[in-house]
């Protein structure tokens, strides 16, 4: 067999491991608790976006179409903490660092599908505010239940194929050296990275999918604001354009705590040199906060959901007055 042959039976042939050793955090004292914190964070999480989730289910008044997308968001946090969190603390507080090939692929798209999901949402979110504010007089005959089912459903078959893409694409590389993943999951970039045959376009595709996930909903949730802007300036009274901003203010502290820390993540990385464990640390947090805060932010900042939990204690109060009555 010449050069060129064993060069080509070479290439044809994958080296596909039977399981990756995820490093997580290196030389950290008492990082054990740090893990704790993060079932905390998990705990508070679902009951949070359980409860949110309850409510818009239970309420008719609240099958409208904002909270439909309300209700979306609070889905892709729920799901997406219990793909990462739960996994992550059996990986590392009972020190299971090795995860099979497929659970590996696995488990990194539903993290991805799950967190690019909750960045797509928060766009609906400022489409639905843009609306509201730009053109209140036909809000309702614009954002209506089917537009806002079809906006949704169009970015879960979009994002769907992108990371499906991304996953499969790790399926044609051959690991051939280090099988050692320095994330604290199985992370995209970490993984491919460890391949010994050609990942251009494993590049390509983490490119598409950060313009996609990132850049693309950064850029049209601050349009949206700027025409938003435009509108609050033309509002004579004062009085209205705080009243007006006041319904922003939700949605914006949701896109501040999801975008800020990885924008500043990926900007730091790109300027200066970023300690393994201070990157662990900065992901970490921000794929697990923004799901903690969302339902904290909604309840407390939006007034016609807090009326309607507390119609249904209400509600539950007098259905277990009627029921003890009864059984007297």
């Amino acid at each position: 067999m010449g050069p060129e042959e064993k060069a080509a039976d070479i290439n044809a042939t994958f080296v596909r491991p039977a399981k990756f050793y995820l490093s997580g955090f290196t030389n950290i004292p008492h990082v054990k608790y740090y893990y704790v914190f993060l079932c905390f964070v998990y705990i508070m999480t679902v009951l949070g976006n359980g409860l949110l989730l309850s409510v818009i289910y239970l309420v008719e008044a609240l099958h409208t179409p904002k909270y439909m997308i309300v209700f979306n968001l609070a889905f892709a946090d729920l799901c997406g903490s219990t793909t990462l969190i739960p996994k992550l603390l059996d990986t590392f507080l009972f020190n299971r660092r090795y995860i099979v090939y497929e659970a590996c692929l696995s488990y990194m798209f539903f993290v991805l599908f799950f967190g690019s999901m909750q960045s797509w949402t928060l766009v609906t979110m400022a489409y639905d505010r843009f609306i509201a504010i730009c053109f209140p007089l036909r809000y309702h005959s614009i954002v209506t239940k089917p537009s806002v089912g079809v906006m949704l459903l169009f970015s879960w078959c979009c994002l769907l194929c992108i990371i499906a893409c991304m996953v499969k694409l790790i399926d044609r590389l051959s690991f051939c050296s280090s099988l050692v993943v320095r994330s604290f999951y199985c992370d995209h970039a970490p993984v491919f990275g460890l391949a010994c045959n050609d990942i251009s376009s494993n590049y390509t595709i983490a490119y598409v999918a950060f313009i996609t996930i990132l850049c693309i909903p950064l850029v049209l949730i601050a349009f949206t604001y700027v025409f938003i802007s435009i509108a609050l300036s033309r509002i004579a009274s004062g009085e209205e354009r705080i009243k007006a901003l006041k319904t922003c203010t939700s949605h914006l502290i949701l896109v501040a705590i999801f975008f800020l820390p990885i924008v500043g993540t990926n900007i730091a990385s790109l300027a200066t040199y970023i300690h393994p464990n201070a990157r662990i640390i900065n992901s970490s947090l921000s794929q697990t906060i923004p799901a903690l805060l969302n339902p904290i932010i909604y309840s407390l900042k939006t007034e016609e959901l807090l009326n309607s939990i507390k119609k249904l204690c209400k509600r539950n109060r007098i259905s277990n007055k009627t029921t003890k009555r009864v059984n007297y």
